[in-house]
């Protein structure tokens, strides 16, 4: 009986993780085609170089909705891409800024783009480090009479809100340019964690979205999936067998098939991995036979038949919950119950 209970274990385990993954691969998918990661960073850094946009809306999303439809799709915050190198003197900043000008984040992009390359015409650039933007600052205030002063006496005349920050850091440093520099690195830092906080808080939404999307479209029910494991020694030996070695791995196997020969019939119950079977009343059905190629064949009327049957909506739900928990979760407790030891 305790046997019974682990290889049940196992088997959702196993069942959530292969989801988890799957909603994985499609959210970083999503990510890399609209370069969400990179359209974060220069959203943050037109907010904090050059203020909010033409209208006075803030380039950073304001709310879920931003991040599905504004940021991927309409408000693109990147700077159009350059392939030439840095210029060897930095252009003199204006004494006043027009919004639609972003006269700032362009400064700043002509000391980074060595490390660009183009995506459909905008920078690709998705991380910078700290110590490459308080090199960018040194090398605009070395551009100004005044130094450190004049950059700041500039950002002041230009309602750059990056004014108010330097000038804390400038203070604090008591004037030395070695202090002030550390001073913008660890300052900048800070906001990059603070900006990946956020990054990952929206993500989650987007997860949860893709989550919703894999339970539906794979009408899967944990609920009914549980049952079948608990009631079919056979198919619960097919789905250990995934993470299990040795012989006693299909001992199940072989009582299931023990009224004829056992070759041929765990053969063909191995055949079609359980695993797989289970995505049999998805919207689209997926059929690996033992010769011959792969096919994938539409399953429309029994899916809707199926995700329109409230007995099953409790499963969906069980399911939804359990990829809320994401891919490592699940990941680290296979790793519990199999005996796995990560690599150090």
């Amino acid at each position: 009986m305790l046997s019974t209970y682990i290889d049940l274990a196992l088997g959702l385990i196993l069942l959530f993780l292969l989801l988890s993954l799957l909603v994985s691969g499609l959210n970083e998918a999503f990510v890399r085609v609209l370069s969400i990661r990179s359209k974060f960073l220069w959203a943050y850094l037109r907010d904090t170089l050059d203020g909010s946009d033409a209208q006075g809306k803030s380039w950073l999303p304001s709310g879920i909705r931003e991040v599905f439809s504004s940021l991927p799709f309409f408000r693109d915050p990147r700077p159009a891409h350059d392939s030439r190198p840095a210029p060897s003197q930095l252009p003199e900043m204006p004494e006043r800024e027009d919004k639609a000008q972003d006269a700032m984040t362009i400064l700043l992009y002509e000391r980074v783009r060595e490390i660009d390359h183009p995506k459909r015409g905008r920078t690709s650039i998705a991380d910078l480090p700290p110590e490459r933007f308080s090199v960018a600052m040194m090398e605009m205030a070395a551009r100004e009479p005044g130094g450190v002063e004049g950059l700041l006496e500039k950002l002041k005349a230009m309602d750059s809100p990056l004014y108010g920050h330097l000038k804390g850091v400038w203070e604090t440093a008591q004037r030395d340019l070695d202090r002030f520099r550390q001073g913008v690195e660890g300052w900048f830092d800070s906001e990059m964690q603070r900006l990946s906080m956020l990054y990952r808080r929206y993500v989650k939404w987007v997860v949860a979205a893709l989550g919703l999307l894999v339970t539906l479209l794979f009408t899967m029910d944990g609920l009914e999936y549980t049952k079948t494991l608990l009631r079919d020694n056979g198919f619960r030996a097919s789905v250990t067998a995934v993470a299990e070695a040795g012989p006693d791995a299909y001992n199940e196997l072989k009582a299931r098939c023990e009224q004829s020969d056992p070759v041929p019939c765990i053969t063909e119950t191995l055949s079609q991995p359980a695993l797989l079977k289970v995505l049999d009343q998805g919207i689209v059905r997926i059929a690996l036979p033992a010769e011959g190629d792969p096919s994938i064949t539409w399953n429309g009327g029994a899916w809707w038949d199926r995700l329109t049957t409230p007995s099953h909506w409790p499963g969906f739900l069980l399911t939804y919950v359990a990829l809320l928990f994401g891919a490592p979760f699940w990941w680290d407790l296979f790793r519990r119950v199999t005996g796995i030891r990560s690599r150090r």
